[in-house]
């Protein structure tokens, strides 16, 4: 049947407006480029702002807009609202506190998951002679792990084999369940540094289950902000790198990932729903300690740093 001309002007318009599936319109929960954060003030709950500029004044989202919520997996709950309001704050340069005056928090607190992947460098099989995985290893830690950026880190007297491991990190934005490799990155709402802390002892224990190993409090500093994913070039070409004491352990780039975020958010959204604040550490490049000869492991006084090209850097203190 052959549409009349105004129809068929009507029918192409509507085509038109339908939307496309470029990937760069998927990154993300929403276009803007921000560098989230979770910090309080001395003495004081618990916020959410956003970093001018790394390192730079924070604007303290609350103050800006007193409906928005204290925490990020509140924010994130909130879509899009949320974070436009965010971009808002921002661009006012409105409600700034000093970093001097807080005390930065790990970006997300109390997440329903704490995901990780095992063996997920290239170049971290090769240094332990271990195949390439043919799908992701999961596991996981306990979400009360989770500790701040330039928080102590603190030696359990049960392990005499304490690692580091730096990993880039990224939060979901959104819940969902089962789902596509292209539709992945807009569940993503940005990444940040881990330090997956392992005393290998346990991970070694236990059955060989690498969860007591993994989930002593304070072994999974994040931060320092959650960096959204418009911030980010690219994910899967980023510098690395970890130091003890100044000395570097750790140097590679994430392009060595196996199994990048596209391929973990579809493949773990197979067994489990995702939800906003869910938290997934996605493997670390050689150089950890226990593969040195002879192995080396973390003593009181040591000093780790996790560095991730624009994202930022992690410092925690062994106690």
């Amino acid at each position: 049947m052959r549409l009349p001309f105004r129809s068929f002007r009507i029918f192409r318009s509507l085509l038109s407006q339908r939307p496309t599936t470029n990937p760069q319109r998927r990154r993300g929960l929403s276009s803007a480029a921000m560098r989230l954060v979770q910090f309080h003030r001395h003495g004081g709950g618990i916020r959410v702002g956003v970093e001018q500029g790394e390192g730079l004044g924070v604007v303290d989202l609350k103050a800006y807009d007193p409906t928005m919520p204290s925490t990020m997996r509140e924010l994130l709950e909130l879509g899009d609202k949320g974070l436009e309001c965010a971009q808002r704050a921002l661009s006012s340069s409105q409600c700034v506190v000093e970093r001097s005056d807080i005390q930065l928090l790990s970006p997300v607190l109390a997440p329903e998951k704490v995901v990780c992947v095992g063996l997920n460098y290239r170049d971290h099989c090769l240094e332990q002679n271990a195949p390439i995985p043919k799908e992701p290893i999961i596991f996981s830690k306990f979400p009360s792990a989770i500790t701040g950026p330039y928080d102590d880190i603190h030696l359990p007297s049960e392990s005499q084999e304490v690692d580091w491991e730096v990993e880039l990190a990224f939060v979901i934005g959104r819940r969902g369940k089962h789902i596509k490799e292209e539709d992945a990155l807009s569940y993503v709402a940005g990444f940040t540094v881990a330090n997956d802390i392992t005393a290998r002892d346990w991970q070694m224990r236990n059955g060989k289950q690498w969860l007591l190993g993994k989930t002593f409090d304070s072994f999974c500093p994040l931060g320092p902000a959650l960096v959204t994913t418009d911030a980010v070039a690219d994910p899967h070409n980023l510098g690395i790198r970890c130091l003890v004491n100044g000395d570097t352990v750790q140097n590679s780039n994430t392009d060595q990932m196996i199994f990048k975020t596209e391929v973990l958010v579809a493949w773990v959204s197979k067994f489990v729903t995702l939800t906003p604040g869910d938290v997934f550490l996605t493997g670390t490049p050689p150089g950890v300690g226990v593969f040195k000869k002879p192995p080396i492991f973390l003593k009181k006084g040591d000093v780790v740093e996790c560095q991730i090209d624009q994202i930022g850097s992690i410092i925690n203190k062994m106690v």
